[in-house]
């Protein structure tokens, strides 16, 4: 299995996307220097996920669709020593790709903080802890939220072998996310109870805990009652793509 995974972020590292996106990272959160809001832009790494979850969408549907549409998952699947192998080395990938490009995130963040718009680390923000904290938490539920996103890509990816679209499918949950859930929550107020549980709902994580009056009214859930549906979700994809794949002919 390390052979595998070696050569799968070697053959990852060789990709074009894989160098251009944090580029385009940096380039997106840089538009957001001017707005006036310092401590909230901070506290959302100047509003870097949005720019990582599409990023996370593109590359990680590649991953599976165009080895599908290049028959390039036969020989690798040949190569490698099983199937869950083949597809646990892809997600393996994927997170730690994930999991550097919000670092360089909060590193970017720091830079400006120190430079062009400094800003009281250890005052108070939200949730009456110091914007530091603040800025750290978002990070890591945005991990979290990037993860759930990443086992929806490859549920999407594993089913369909177009890669646009597995993308067009993947920027619509993600983007419209929250006008689906909405649809969900009024088709019967009798129910809000248990539609709020809906998948889309968890997408809005990262938002709600930088916003929790305006989000809270659409989700109607807690932080920690949505970072649990998250991660459910998130494991529960994960579980059904590795069932596509597994079962997949190729």
């Amino acid at each position: 299995m390390k052979t595998s995974l070696y050569q799968e972020f070697y053959k990852f590292s060789h990709k074009k996307i894989t160098w251009v996106a944090p580029m385009l990272l940096l380039g997106y959160m840089a538009l957001w220097i001017a707005y006036p809001m310092t401590r909230l832009m901070t506290m959302m790494t100047y509003d870097s996920s949005d720019a990582i979850n599409l990023i996370v969408i593109i590359v990680g549907s590649t991953m599976f669709s165009m080895e599908f549409q290049n028959n390039t998952i036969l020989t690798l699947i040949y190569k490698s020593s099983s199937k869950p192998t083949v597809y646990f080395n892809k997600f393996i990938t994927i997170f730690v790709y994930d999991v550097l490009l919000h670092a360089l995130s909060l590193a970017f963040t720091v830079v400006i903080a120190l430079t062009i718009r400094p800003v009281a680390w250890m005052k108070v923000y939200r949730y009456n802890q110091p914007l530091i904290i603040n800025m750290l938490s978002t990070t890591g539920i945005d991990v979290l939220t990037s993860v759930l996103i990443i086992s929806l890509v490859f549920v999407i990816s594993t089913m369909i072998n177009s890669n646009a679209v597995v993308i067009t499918a993947s920027m619509a949950v993600v983007f419209f996310g929250e006008a689906i859930s909405t649809d969900f929550m009024n088709l019967d107020s009798s129910l809000a109870y248990l539609f709020k549980w809906n998948p889309f709902n968890m997408t809005l994580l990262t938002l709600q805990y930088s916003n929790y009056p305006l989000y809270h009214e659409t989700t109607l859930l807690t932080n920690l009652q949505i970072s649990l549906g998250a991660l459910a979700y998130m494991l529960t994809f994960l579980g059904v793509g590795y069932l596509i794949f597994r079962k997949k002919r190729f």
